[in-house]
């Protein structure tokens, strides 16, 4: 009988981030998800762009629970399974489909501090269509945040009022 592979979060050691990844790409069932952003350095003779995890410490990955819970831990840089006790929990597919949608996409992405208050959103149109997130407003922007639960960490994209439709009573 195949099982049902998950999503769980990978707790990194710091900086272990890309060399997780690669070493995942080993292990034939598992599958990695490394969300980046481009973040510009500044160094006193120089400036450069670098891909930059959007949740430092931590990296995706989906496979059977508790099948491949070992070899998933032996991967150098793994630390552990996020969840809890010794009980790994699976983040939705939900989540890591507007995360990818989020990444995937031309708008500008970034870290940003978990929300648990605020409007839930859903983006009508355009090339985020049907992504789902928190509504924010800051200095006559607007932003949709989406969060991870699990791992208590969010992401924002800078959108137009226009596209943001209120989830379950209209349009804002």
């Amino acid at each position: 009988m195949d099982k049902a592979k998950n999503w769980f979060a990978l707790a990194v050691k710091p900086q272990h981030e890309f060399r997780v990844i690669e070493g995942l790409k080993a292990l034939d069932e598992v599958e990695g998800f490394l969300p980046t952003y481009k973040n510009k350095r500044i160094w006193s003779d120089r400036v450069k762009v670098l891909d930059v995890p959007l949740f430092a410490g931590y990296v995706f990955a989906r496979f059977e629970y508790p099948g491949l819970r070992v070899p998933v831990l032996r991967v150098a840089g793994v630390k552990s399974i996020v969840g809890s006790g010794s009980a790994g929990l699976a983040v939705g597919d939900e989540e890591i489909g507007a995360i990818r949608t989020l990444v995937n996409s031309a708008f500008p992405v970034g870290p940003w501090p978990f929300l648990r208050a605020g409007e839930r959103v859903r983006v009508g149109h355009g090339p985020l269509c049907g992504v789902e997130g928190f509504v924010l407003e800051q200095k006559d922007e607007w932003r949709m945040v989406v969060s991870v639960e699990l791992l208590q960490r969010s992401i924002s994209v800078l959108l137009d009022r226009s596209v943001l439709i209120r989830i379950g009573r209209g349009a804002l």
